[in-house]
């Protein structure tokens, strides 16, 4: 998926044109322009022109704005038994493809599994980043392959991600509550609710080391308003990921245990870290995901995000 893409798109699609060749695998590129409003169209179309590489480059445009929407148009029009999800942004190591195949033959009890994500930073990351590495999609968790256990409530981010497609569609709604950031409106978390849904329906979820890429972290994503904002939108979205894992009749009593606990964190973090929450950007962060996540239902029945 891609939004306003044409300055980013042409390393992505040169990486995946070098990835190693794969005996007897047939694969394919689909970039889903995100209703962007610049010059992405004719930059894949430059590339189809002059396209020498073994697999398809094929371009499709999602006028619904949202990631999630893209992903939804990208898994309908796949031919793979296997689709793997790279932002405008994630650069794949050579062997990327080859490693995600390869992990699928191993662990045929994956549903899903994600990539080993280093940052490429455009300015120097604030102190103590490594506590909010995370939330921008950055993932290191070692060498060896290890399973999301549900208990945990972690997940991996959808950039790097690979799903194999008969999952997806026997197991993800068409229509999902929450449908990614967009102009206006920060809310986000939609990988998490379709991977909710997949581990809820008892498939596993991996993370495999040898998928590496990078991720390109640009400047204003680094500055202040833009984090608290993302966090925002991250703790906003947590009613609806909370809840998937819960039967109808439980959902009441697991909302009111949440808000107990949000409120828990929110005293504790404040009594800690009061004195530090203007000045250090990485606990103001914090901070903004405890609040907003007690916020959460009201602010998704306030919305109608559930009618919708």
């Amino acid at each position: 998926p891609t939004y306003n893409g044409e300055k980013r798109l042409g390393e992505v699609l040169e990486q995946l044109r070098s990835q190693q060749a794969i005996e007897h695998l047939s694969w394919e590129i689909l970039v889903i322009d995100n209703n962007s409003t610049d010059n992405t169209a004719q930059v894949v179309q430059e590339y189809q022109n002059n396209w020498s590489a073994p697999c398809d480059l094929k371009y499709y445009f999602e006028t619904q704005q949202g990631a999630a929407f893209a992903r939804s148009k990208g898994v309908k029009e796949a031919k793979g038994e296997l689709i793997g999800f790279l932002d405008d942004d994630n650069i794949p190591a050579c062997d990327w493809i080859a490693m995600a195949y390869s992990f699928s033959k191993k662990y045929s009890k994956a549903g899903a599994y994600g990539s080993r994500i280093k940052g490429e930073f455009e300015v120097t990351p604030p102190p103590n980043f490594e506590k909010i590495a995370a939330f921008l999609a950055l993932t290191d968790r070692g060498d060896k392959p290890l399973i999301y256990q549900p208990e945990t409530r972690l997940l991996p981010p959808s950039a790097g991600l690979v799903v194999r497609k008969q999952v997806w569609v026997e197991n993800v709604p068409d229509q999902l509550i929450l449908t990614g950031r967009k102009p206006g409106s920060m809310l986000t978390s939609e990988d998490l609710e379709t991977l909710s849904y997949i581990q809820k329906s008892g498939w596993e979820i991996w993370y495999n080391p040898d998928m590496r890429l990078n991720h390109k972290i640009p400047a204003h994503r680094l500055q202040k308003e833009y984090l608290l904002s993302l966090f925002r939108g991250i703790g906003l979205s947590r009613y609806v990921t909370r809840m998937i894992s819960y039967q109808p009749w439980q959902r009441p009593w697991a909302l009111l245990a949440y808000l107990v606990n949000d409120i828990r964190k929110i005293l504790l973090y404040w009594l800690k870290n009061s004195n530090k929450i203007k000045t250090d950007v990485v606990i103001a962060c914090q901070m903004q995901l405890y609040i907003s996540s007690l916020i959460s239902p009201f602010y998704i029945w306030k919305e109608k995000y559930l009618a919708k």
